[in-house]
């Protein structure tokens, strides 16, 4: 009996702590929890028990935390550095990637720049477009024109 009280108290606890962060990070092991707690129910041996608790709720991380991930955080705001890409950009410093300079403006802050194609070289003045960000620089290439 014993054993049922310490695996409904860490499922409480699990369980509180996810309503308190509600950022899915805790539901896993509260349902690997709940089955331990059956599993004492049932006077398994603990060590049936912990090992119960780690493969359910590892199970339970591993096949259901990327459809959680994907479906409630699909309205999640880009922040920061993610939120430049598809953005566009004034080159700055010339991009050369071949010496390894290059520096452009987005929204008044200067940022280290390289080119998405290694041939290419942008001057001074000309308008890109952020399409993705590799460390602290940013990849660029070059604004397509409209007609």
């Amino acid at each position: 009996m014993n054993d049922t009280i310490l695996w409904l108290s860490v499922l409480v606890l699990f369980i509180i702590i996810e309503i308190g962060t509600l950022g899915l990070t805790t539901i896993w092991f509260a349902g690997g929890a709940l089955v331990a707690v059956i599993a004492s129910l049932f006077n398994a041996p603990l060590t049936l028990q912990v090992v119960l608790f780690l493969l359910v709720s590892l199970v339970l991380l591993y096949f259901t935390r990327p459809i959680a991930v994907k479906y409630f955080n699909k309205d999640r705001i880009k922040t920061n550095a993610e939120s430049l890409v598809g953005k566009q950009a004034i080159v700055t410093g010339e991009i050369d990637n071949l010496q390894g300079t290059g520096q452009v403006t987005v929204g008044g802050l200067e940022w280290s720049a390289r080119a998405s194609r290694e041939d290419v070289r942008l001057a001074v003045g000309s308008v890109v477009m952020v399409v993705a960000i590799n460390g602290v620089k940013l990849i660029v290439e070059e604004r397509k024109e409209e007609d």
